[in-house]
């Protein structure tokens, strides 16, 4: 009896002492580690919504920027961080597709992260340069199939969602186009703009900009249904290919571990910030929707996700040491 009630007093200390780390939490700066360079998807939602929870908590919510390998760098860093709320890291779908793709990561994907909250979905949108001469989703097929093999699109990585929304688009088209990988999104559509790369199933949010001044050609949407900020771009599926669709997202991850009070505090911060007026106008100006989900909710998903990606991976032969 006498070892219960110890057991049972130790745990209600360690609660009390959770809650009260909660209560005070932020106690300093947090440091953000976003693995891909700035001007991405992922670096735009990441600051817009730190820069709102810094306000919130009273502490700076400091952006490290440290891309490279899909990914999967930055990954490293946030998976040897102490899990004490003070490391935190903003990233996408492709956090999942990197334990497929790569043939040993340094950490394990599932066992050394723990989800805090979705942000947003990302549509992609099947760009060209101008002087490819289609300009909709049958007429690119087409020219593909009449040119096996010399069409380039880039990606921001391999592994990436762009990578493998493509990889599932050339397998359901029958298509031969050659994939040109580059460090993130912000290179991946600068060599698309230079003319570099022809094509690419870029995210929505890293092309709109071009798309508005007319430097690259929308095709069609990779989501389920149009994009506000594209009304006139059907989506791939209307367009002649049916079934088509892909759902990447962006989300914040802590390490595994953190003290789950400070996951609740970060998630009911985040999810009053993603339900501003301002905040989900300026998301979805860029075509980035917001997705708000529990903290269960959000890490099924990213169980999920891990096996869907998975299976495209070995579907786009994709594989790196």
């Amino acid at each position: 009896m006498r070892s219960a009630s110890a057991v049972l007093s130790a745990i209600a200390l360690l609660m009390s002492a959770a809650g009260v780390f909660a209560q005070v939490y932020p106690g300093k700066s947090v440091r953000v580690v976003i693995p891909w360079p700035p001007g991405g998807s992922n670096d735009v939602v990441g600051r817009i919504v730190m820069q709102k929870l810094g306000e919130g908590l009273g502490q700076q919510f400091v952006i490290d920027n440290r891309p490279g390998a899909a990914g999967s760098i930055g990954s490293d860093v946030v998976a040897k961080a102490p899990p004490d709320g003070y490391t935190l890291m903003v990233h996408s779908t492709t956090h999942v597709g990197n334990a497929h793709l790569y043939k040993k990561l340094s950490y394990d994907t599932l066992q050394d992260f723990t989800g805090v909250a979705m942000l947003v979905s990302q549509p992609g949108v099947l760009t060209v340069h101008p002087s490819l001469p289609v300009k909709s989703v049958k007429a690119f097929i087409a020219l593909a199939k009449a040119r096996p093999g010399q069409v380039l699109y880039s990606s921001s990585g391999n592994g990436s969602a762009p990578h493998l929304s493509m990889a599932l688009f050339i397998s359901m088209t029958g298509i031969d186009i050659v994939h040109v990988p580059y460090k993130g999104g912000a290179p991946q559509v600068t060599a698309l703009v230079a003319g570099e790369a022809q094509a690419s199933l870029a995210t929505v949010s890293t092309v709109i900009q071009h798309l508005r001044a007319g430097k690259l050609r929308p095709l069609g949407v990779n989501s389920q249904k149009r994009v506000g900020v594209l009304p006139d771009t059907p989506t791939i599926a209307e367009s002649g290919v049916v079934g088509y669709e892909m759902s990447p997202w962006i989300g914040v991850f802590a390490p595994a571990g953190t003290p789950k009070p400070v996951i609740d505090r970060l998630h009911a911060e985040i999810g009053k910030i993603l339900r501003l007026p301002e905040v989900t106008r300026n998301l979805s100006n860029q075509a980035l929707e917001p997705s708000v989900a529990s903290v269960d909710q959000f890490n099924a998903t990213i169980k999920a996700d891990y096996e869907k990606y998975g299976k495209l991976i070995r579907l786009a032969g994709a594989r790196l040491e």
